[in-house]
């Protein structure tokens, strides 16, 4: 069956079940979905699995995978990954939708992102390219239906330097994803929960390469040399069924003259055993394909004479065995794994200097098989070979033996690897027991000149101290294979604990606070400016006696953090197991200790001053708002959860002679500017107010006083003066959203006030006034942008968010109305812009308090 976009909800369901039951890797689904515990795969991973394999098909891919939305609010999760191996891409199964990458710009945008090769992808998502420096085509394209959000299909394939992607391309990748949105809306209708929550789904991809399997049958009588076959066996010989001449001759003609010879004897001896008999052997076509022969002789009577009638079959086996024992001749090792990092080939070379058979090998992953080989030092070079098909040559040690010098050589369907004993020269001396990065190929050298690249390129967007630690955690432990990490910040020539993961609980509390002046290696290397490194938990405490351990077994990194000749701190890497540290990995980690002690110098900058905006901030916003007979006003502000935390945001609620005047503003930009120009221009709307000026001489004489004030700086408002009594109301507006008002009835509208442009930018700017009617029961409802927009998300559909919430409150006082209204963006764990909210609510004296 085939499923057509235009086709029914039921016939994509009934395909994608078919056709995702035969691409699904069972175990690994059994393993990674989240509904492990039952053997079959669930049918939410099953869809996923097969819309990952038929894009990837559609396109020429090599591997893809589908991100689906979380349970937690704003954050992606790989749910399935295909032709790659999960293990190797743990640091990209999560992504925020507000991360520069392009799988959550897909997401935010509802566009889809075509990256033809990794100079494009540079240019645009230095991040992701600077985690993944490899040659590869990526294709993204967000899955949905309507206004539904569930996800991202991506897929990645061979770069085309030169070529953008076809527009052909873009319309299988289109259809791909409109297949699996149309999908996914019946399972979420039925109520499925389309959500993920556990780790990817791995799948196999079909192979391209390897031939079918091809069993041909006959009966062949000695007597006459009749010789009956069936069809598959006229194919495997290269001759048309009718042509087939029906006699042993026919077959022999198909095979090496030398292997006749043979053929015949065998079948003599399975005639004349007298008993079941089958004899094997292999045989060579004349265009090198090796066939498998087995010859079954019946069962004999006292008074039969030798069986004169056999049975067989011929099984086309390819070129395999002919490989196989060509590759066991080489003075070398080679294995072949497929695409998901599973051994599907060994040879004897191999098997000696892995130091294991075959048996123990062949269809186990490779990290689960060779453990060493496993190592985080070496998933760089897997995933180049995996996402490129450049050749990829480094060193490896198996644990306290000799160097081996391994090549990875990808292809479409997998990875063949070459070992040999490494020269001298390759070798590291001293006690080290495992090799860091840096080793061999140029691909080799450009992955560690990417990780301080990476980690540059993420500190960029972190602002706090918290953040810092946070991408150092996420961008240099994986990179260097470490579990530990604590962060020590300077303060009054003490050092304090600022961040730590991995190390047991309260374990690092005894040295939170200590002295510039204590024998410590995280106090040293910051007094003596010397990063150290200590191979094992052995030459740690030799170096340091009596110092309390939280392990017996392996390594730690100090490194100091300097910004500018000024220290800032220290910074502790630790390691799980014994590991040397290469030259080159020295001076990378000390190079990007740099890196994060200026960005800790640059975050404490940043807390200081958020620390001032914030006090300047709550000292600049109405403590408490006017209480009048007929209307109640309640104000609300949140501040950002990114950057400086504080913005310009403002509101105030001021009685006046021509009634009772509300005003809500925005002042371009954050931190103590912002905020002071945020007092300057509240004080300026009250001034102009208490002086009885009309609304529009309040918003223009505000204007040109924010242009003598500060030139260049520029703010938004709503100005709205009531009368308590009438209900009647005037306003003006300058390039803010537009307020709401809700009914009495509960119909609630987006007002449409005309305005003028932003304050700030042009002194003889006019701004019209609207009037408007409260009538008792109705609530006026003034915000900033902050509440209403989210990055990569039409502002519109914000507004009719909000305005739906507000029509849908039931009885409740203005104060539970405000929170509800701001209860969404309150739990946002990345809010980029802060929050104003004013609510007036006009009653009727018999109905204050009952309604919202």
């Amino acid at each position: 069956m085939r499923c057509t976009v235009a086709g029914e909800h039921a016939d994509c369901v009934t395909w994608y079940r078919a056709a995702g039951r035969a691409a699904l890797n069972e175990s690994e689904a059994t393993a990674g979905s989240p509904n492990g515990a039952d053997r079959a795969p669930d049918e939410l991973a099953l869809v996923l699995a097969q819309a990952a394999v038929g894009a990837i098909e559609a396109v020429g891919g090599y591997a893809g995978g589908v991100y689906l939305r979380s349970e937690t609010p704003g954050l992606l999760r790989l749910a399935v990954l295909a032709g790659l191996p999960s293990r190797l891409f743990r640091p990209w199964w999560r992504m925020h939708v507000n991360r520069p990458f392009p799988i959550a710009e897909a997401y935010r945008s509802g566009q889809a992102v075509h990256l033809a090769d990794a100079e494009e992808a540079m240019r645009r998502y230095p991040q992701l390219m600077a985690g993944l420096p490899f040659p590869f085509s990526s294709l993204y394209v967000p899955v949905g239906s309507g206004r539904e959000k569930f996800g991202v299909l991506a897929v990645l394939r061979p770069a085309t330097p030169g070529y953008a992607v076809s527009n052909a391309d873009r319309l299988r990748m289109h259809n791909a994803a409109k297949r699996l949105g149309t999908v996914l809306t019946d399972l979420d209708v039925k109520g499925a929960r389309v959500t993920w929550e556990g780790e990817p789904v791995s799948v196999q991809l079909p192979a391209t390469t390897t031939p079918p399997v091809r069993v041909g049958h006959f009966a062949w009588d000695l007597a006459s040399g009749v010789l009956t076959a069936d069809d598959e066996l006229c194919l495997i010989l290269g001759t048309d069924p009718a042509d087939f001449a029906g006699t042993i001759e026919a077959l022999a003609a198909r095979i090496a003259p030398e292997d006749m010879y043979g053929l015949w004897t065998v079948a003599h001896q399975a005639a004349e055993s007298g008993r079941p008999a089958a004899r094997r052997m292999r045989l060579r076509g004349p265009d090198g394909r090796a066939h498998l022969l087995e010859i079954s002789a019946r069962a004999q009577t006292p008074d039969e004479g030798s069986a004169s009638r056999l049975t067989g079959f011929l099984v086309d086996l390819g070129t395999g065995p002919i490989v196989a024992e060509a590759t066991d001749r080489l003075p070398r090792g080679i294995f072949s794994l497929d695409r998901l990092g599973r051994i599907t080939y060994v040879n004897q070379g191999a098997e000696t200097l892995l130091g294991m058979p075959r048996s123990d090998l062949a269809g186990r992953t490779l990290w689960e098989a060779v453990p060493w080989f496993g190592h985080a030092a070496y998933d760089d070079h897997y995933r180049a070979a995996m996402l490129s098909r450049d050749p990829v040559h480094f060193v490896a040690r198996r644990e306290d033996e000799d160097w081996l010098s391994v090549s990875l050589y990808p292809g479409h369907d997998g990875v063949t690897a070459t070992l040999a004993a490494a020269d001298e020269a390759a070798r590291r001396p001293g006690p080290q027991i495992l090799s860091g990065a840096g080793l061999g190929s140029p691909a080799d050298r450009a992955s560690a000149l990417y990780r301080p690249v990476a980690l540059a390129i993420a500190l960029t967007e972190a602002v706090t101290a918290r953040q810092v630690s946070a991408v150092v955690t996420e961008e240099l432990l994986p990179a260097f294979g470490g579990r530990q990490l604590a962060i020590y910040l300077l303060n009054e020539r003490h050092l304090y604990l600022a961040w730590e993961t991995g190390f047991p609980q309260g374990f690092l509390d005894r040295f939170d606070g200590v002295a510039l002046d204590a024998r410590l290696p995280g106090v040293e290397t910051l007094t003596s400016g010397r990063p150290m490194f200590f191979e094992s938990m052995e030459r740690l405490a030799e170096a340091y006696p009596g110092i309390p351990m939280d392990a017996n077994v392996g390594a730690r990194a100090f490194l100091p953090l300097i910004a500018s000749g000024r220290p800032v701190g220290s910074c502790i890497l630790g390691f799980d197991h014994q590991r040397g540290f290469s030259a080159e990995e020295r001076t990378v980690l000390t190079a990007l200790a740099g890196l994060i002690a200026q960005a800790l110098q640059r975050a404490q900058r940043y807390d200081t001053e958020s620390r001032l905006a914030r006090g300047l901030q709550s000292a600049l916003l109405p403590h408490r708002l006017p209480v009048l007979e007929n209307v109640d006003t309640v104000g609300r502000y949140l501040p950002g959860t990114q950057g400086m935390d504080v913005g310009g945001d403002w509101y105030d609620v001021t009685e006046t002679g021509r009634g009772l005047a509300l005003v809500i503003g925005d002042v371009q930009g954050h931190g103590v500017s912002a905020a002071a120009t945020m007092g300057q221009l509240r004080s300026a709307v009250r001034a102009f107010a208490l002086s009885g000026h009309d609304p529009q001489e309040v918003v223009s004489g505000t204007n040109r006083l924010l242009i003598d004030l500060d030139p260049g700086q520029f703010a938004s408002c709503c100005y709205v003066v009531i009368d308590p009594e009438s209900g009647s109301a005037q306003a003006v507006r300058a390039g803010h959203p537009q307020p709401l008002l809700r009914h009495a009835d509960g119909r609630t509208e987006v007002l449409d006030l005309p305005g003028g442009v932003v304050l700030g930018v042009d002194p003889d700017a006019e701004y019209p006034v609207t009037d408007l009617w409260l009538e008792p029961g109705a609530v006026l409802a003034l915000f900033t942008d902050g509440l209403v927009e989210q990055p990569g998300i039409d502002i519109d559909l914000g507004i009719e968010r909000l305005r739906s919430s507000l029509s849908e409150v039931g009885p409740s006082s203005l104060a539970e109305t405000a929170d509800r209204l701001i209860r969404e963006a309150r739990h946002a764990t990345d809010r980029p812009d802060d929050i104003a909210l004013l609510l007036a609510a006009r009653w009727a004296d018999s109905e204050r308090g009952e309604q919202p």
